[in-house]
């Protein structure tokens, strides 16, 4: 069966029920960053507004920001980014009153997210989803699949292989994340470790505390990441993938970072304004193992997608994590609109991927992937052990 996208049913606004709607009333802001008295409050739910008899919709939205007129239409900004002199949308209720309306039944019902879900849910339906949807986007004219990605991912040698399949794919068109999550990443492809642990034994090596440290060392004396992978530092892992490619990544700084790698962002605003910027291409998001990350994107990226055919689409945001209460924090903030949440094994969620989407022709075998040749020893002498032997 052909994969159709949902789109949203625009209202009627001949409907008699529209009638009374007024225009919109709008302040200028007296200073930058600065909302006037009364502004609106926007949300995730598809909003229209009505200005000189017409019924406007923003080409994004975003949640906890204002609408501002320019030029006949709305544009939604954060509160930071309000300039002296933008007109801005005022409003309390969101009502046809305000010339506003919240069209929050504009999507079919299964695209709203069904409470409940947890880590004893199956989710082989939502799995079946994804793979149709990611297929359909990475196909689609205007498609942008845009993962989130914590460095847990990062630490498992079959979820490293499997992220750099999906990239080559062409199932990842961009990836935000933070220093730790490419710190490590990079670790692996340059001494085989994530955080000092062997990412294919899960052992730590002697003085291993010292290896993501020596990394950022070794980064920084370079000059940037794609300096650091030029001069043959990195034999794989997806920050290498994607930099080989040109697919853009955006690293966003905390207070707690090492180092940190020289791209990563920190100053915030302009970290916003970067991760904005991509969210605003993205058809897809997929969270994985990043709480903050998720909330962040959860809260900034549009929940819908004005497409080139001039269809309005959900846009799906998947958050996997094997806790429940940060997948449900993440559906709390999206309002549950095109949210699926999967509470599992994140490497066993990009592993599921990888052998979904990738056809076996384009596999890399096992005997191709670098592995030295010590561990398959001691994988063999693990697995030889005589009956009832047992370790430690």
């Amino acid at each position: 069966m052909e994969f159709k996208l949902p789109v949203l049913e625009m209202p009627d606004f001949s409907d008699e029920k529209y009638n009374g709607a007024k225009d919109i009333k709008t302040s200028e802001a007296l200073q930058d960053g600065v909302a006037p008295d009364g502004f609106f409050l926007t949300r995730h739910m598809p909003t229209f507004y009505r200005f000189d008899g017409e019924w406007l919709l923003p080409d994004h939205n975003s949640l906890n920001c204002v609408g501002v007129l320019e030029d006949k239409k709305i544009i939604i900004k954060e509160i930071r980014q309000i300039k002296k002199g933008d007109k801005v949308v005022l409003g309390k209720e969101g009502s046809l009153d305000e010339g506003i309306f919240v069209h929050e039944e504009g999507f079919a019902n299964d695209i709203y997210s069904r409470p409940g879900k947890a880590v004893e849910t199956s989710f082989s339906r939502d799995y079946d989803y994804l793979f149709d949807l990611l297929t359909h986007e990475r196909d689609s004219e205007d498609g942008y699949i845009v993962w989130v990605l914590g460095p847990s991912v990062v630490f498992d040698y079959d979820t490293r292989r499997a992220l750099n399949q999906l990239a080559e794919n062409g199932y990842i068109n961009c990836l935000l994340g933070g220093n730790a999550m490419a710190t490590h990443d990079l670790e692996g492809g340059f001494l085989n470790t994530a955080l000092g642990q062997n990412i294919y034994t899960q052992e730590n090596v002697p003085m291993g505390h010292y290896n993501h440290l020596d990394l950022l060392n070794e980064v920084r004396t370079s000059g940037s990441i794609k300096n650091f992978i030029a001069e043959g530092n990195v034999k794989d892992g997806i920050i290498k993938t994607l930099s080989d490619m040109d697919v853009p990544f955006v690293l966003s700084g905390s207070i707690r970072d090492d180092g940190p790698l020289p791209e990563v962002i920190g100053d915030t605003e302009k970290a916003l304004s970067e991760t904005k910027k991509e969210l605003d291409k993205a058809t897809v998001i997929i969270c994985i193992a990043t709480m903050l990350h998720s909330l962040s994107v959860a809260n900034m990226a549009s929940s819908y997608r004005v497409r080139k055919d001039g269809s309005v689409s959900p846009v799906y945001l998947y958050s996997i994590d094997v806790t429940e209460n940060v997948v449900h924090k993440v559906g709390a903030a999206r309002e549950q609109l095109a949210f699926v949440p999967m509470v599992t094994n994140v490497q066993d969620f990009v592993v599921n991927c990888e052998k979904a989407l990738i056809t076996p022709a384009n596999k890399v075998l096992a005997e191709e992937m670098e592995i030295p040749e010590e561990e398959y020893v001691e994988v063999y002498q693990k697995e030889s052990k005589s009956e009832g032997e047992i370790d430690d």
